[in-house]
């Protein structure tokens, strides 16, 4: 196998869900990983094993918001891939109910963001919106852009973001998603300011990612959302689909305009938009979303916003006809 590009590679947050994941992916590819996490300890699955793979990464101790404190490895990393986010804010109790399974704590914690009205932590605390999904990346890709001043690289080094399709809303905070379109467009600001062909920013954007055994309660959404993107495929064109009803009931109710083009990644629209994109976007297993970000490391042609439907592409299982009409207009969009 031919040696990657991207050789070496940091990655946020590392120990985590989607982390460990790519850590694994990458180190099949034949790159050096190492990984940054405010414990510093490797990974370990729920029921507290260490996989053999996980001793051969460097597992490092550092704060996102605070990169000083890993930015001794930046010059000699390739690229950095920046993991870190939060579907609910303050949502450690939720990532616990997650991993144990425990449905009675995770709708509560869920609820309790839905419902309130605001953050009590404020915006600025450790578990935002604001803190974790958009602000700690623009810190970390300030840091990596600053580490290669006084180096020259003989390909673009990656900075890839883990974004998301817009597919949550109104279950979760508007403020969720819009914080994530709010790191890739400071991302992409300040890689355009970087010396051209030294920097390519990817951000990828996955639905509702599962695991049967890791997150167990993911699969029976996960099924649910996939059985209706497959049905959605099949309705023959000319006749208007649920979510093409709801796209044109989201387009006549809502007070903001859709979005004016691959420039406008803050406006979202109607809530009834994105319940159209759950409809037709099928959740995305985190190995696949691993091994499309593996190989976005190595491709200096991969750039821009990458959703479900280009990564399955790059990992070699999406027919052309299996994708909604609505979603296709999305995607042109995004």
């Amino acid at each position: 196998m031919a040696a990657p590009s991207v050789q070496k590679i940091l990655v946020i947050g590392g120990n985590g869900f989607i982390g460990s994941a790519i850590c694994r992916a990458a180190l099949a590819k034949g790159m050096q990983v190492a990984s940054v996490s405010s414990t510093g300890r490797p990974y370990t699955t729920p029921k507290g094993h260490s996989p053999a793979w996980t001793s051969k990464v460097t597992w490092l101790k550092g704060s996102a918001k605070n990169p000083s404190s890993f930015s001794d490895v930046l010059p000699d990393v390739h690229g950095v891939v920046h993991t870190l986010g939060t579907l609910i804010e303050d949502g450690g109790r939720y990532k616990q109910a997650l991993k144990e399974g425990d449905v009675t704590k995770m709708i509560g914690t869920a609820m309790s963001t839905v419902f309130g009205t605001k953050n009590p932590l404020g915006q600025d605390a450790e578990g935002s919106y604001e803190n974790l999904n958009r602000d700690s990346a623009l810190r970390v890709c300030e840091a990596f852009l600053s580490s290669g001043h006084d180096k020259q690289y003989s390909f673009p080094r990656p900075f890839i973001y883990i974004s998301a399709e817009d597919v949550f809303r109104p279950f979760i905070p508007a403020r969720y998603i819009e914080t994530k379109r709010e790191a890739e467009m400071g991302i992409e600001t300040m890689l355009s300011t970087s010396p051209p062909g030294q920097y390519r920013g990817v951000y990828i954007r996955p639905s509702l990612v599962y695991h049967a055994h890791y997150r167990p309660l993911t699969t029976p959404a996960a099924a649910a959302l996939d059985l209706s993107a497959s049905l959605h495929r099949k309705i023959p064109q000319g006749i208007p689909t649920p979510s093409q009803v709801l796209r044109h009931l989201g387009t006549a109710l809502s007070l903001h305009p859709p979005p004016a083009g691959p420039s406008d990644r803050t406006s979202l629209g109607s809530p009834l938009e994105s319940v159209a994109n759950a409809m037709t976007i099928p959740p995305i297993h985190v190995d696949h979303v691993a091994e499309a970000i593996a190989i976005s490391l190595g491709d200096v042609d991969i750039n821009g916003v990458v959703g479900v439907r280009r990564m399955r592409e790059l990992i070699g299982w999406w027919p052309e006809d299996h994708v909604d009409q609505g979603h296709k207009q999305t995607e042109a969009h995004s």
